[in-house]
């Protein structure tokens, strides 16, 4: 078990990039990044995102995640919308062709990958998926603040 946040964050952190690098084996014949993919699949079977929605379920900055779907509108995988609901707020959808390269995509890193997860069985993954949710959801919701020491700070966002 990690016992120090240190410890958890660097596994988390060579696991994620470990992966990262095998899914990235698998796209590079479709010339697409880690980050496109992880946007594209986000955008799968929706009525449009928002980019706020966006960038915080793809953990992307907001200059980066624009600059990523300004490169997707130009290839015709997406395609923006002002959003019917608040006229203030733009909406980003797949395009059909998009939808197809998502398909594509998702094939191709599922060739790669295997049935589960490299070194994990079934099982395993199965128990593991639902543990990184929980703490991905606990971070979120109240990983903004640290207590260091005694005293709770504010990270990651500019005070």
């Amino acid at each position: 078990m990690a016992g120090q946040p240190q410890e958890l964050l660097h596994l988390l952190t060579r696991a994620e990039r470990l992966a990262a690098r095998h899914v990235h084996a698998a796209l590079d014949a479709f010339d697409c990044s880690v980050d496109a993919w992880r946007v594209l699949g986000l955008l799968s079977g929706d009525q449009g995102r928002t980019m706020t929605a966006l960038a915080e379920d793809a953990v992307l900055p907001a200059p980066t995640l624009t600059k990523l779907i300004d490169q997707l509108v130009d290839q015709n995988l997406v395609f923006r919308r002002v959003d019917p609901v608040d006229r203030r707020r733009v909406l980003v959808q797949l395009t059909p062709r998009g939808l197809r390269r998502r398909r594509q995509l998702s094939r191709a890193v599922r060739a790669e990958w295997g049935p589960s997860s490299p070194g994990l069985t079934e099982d395993e993954e199965s128990q593991l998926v639902p543990l990184l949710g929980r703490l991905s959801d606990a971070l979120a919701s109240g990983g903004d603040r640290v207590t260091t020491g005694g005293v709770e700070t504010e990270v990651g966002r500019a005070q």
